[in-house]
């Protein structure tokens, strides 16, 4: 896998992937709060979040669920010293779907983060990673 950043101004960057896909970061400068977009690492909390979800909804159709739609909000905290790791990410998942199995859905999100998720397998190297899940049938829309 390769990527690359260019600065491009004050704490602006641009990140392209291999793929060829660009996207806008930086640390805040100026103004108070005024960021070009997210921070590297609002970028790496993000990923794990995406990285989990993708897993959830792959193995949620796998097993031939009728999984609608998933969302996982995440709150972490890190690290008050250098180099201000994550110490602390709780992943809470909202999943919807028609007639949803709740042990199904639980599987998928512990397989995800305990074997298949590669962000979150390297964020457990400093944090501690929590889950929980709802499950919000569609099947009555």
């Amino acid at each position: 896998m390769k990527a690359r950043v260019k600065w491009v101004e004050d704490r602006t960057f641009v990140g392209e992937s291999a793929s060829g896909h660009k996207l806008v970061f930086g640390a805040a400068s100026g103004q108070e709060g005024s960021t070009p977009g997210p921070s590297p690492m609002e970028l790496v909390l993000i990923g794990t979040g995406g990285c989990s979800a993708y897993d959830v909804v792959h193995i949620l159709e796998k097993g031939r669920e009728a999984v609608e739609d998933v969302v996982v909000e995440l709150d972490a905290d890190r690290a008050d010293t250098e180099p201000k790791v994550f110490t602390r990410v709780h992943m809470h998942f909202i999943v919807k779907g028609r007639k949803l199995a709740p042990e199904k859905v639980r599987r998928a999100i512990d397989l995800s983060i305990e074997k298949y998720c590669s962000a979150s397998a390297m964020v457990a190297k400093t944090a501690t990673i929590t889950h929980d899940f709802e499950v919000v049938d569609t099947s009555a829309d």
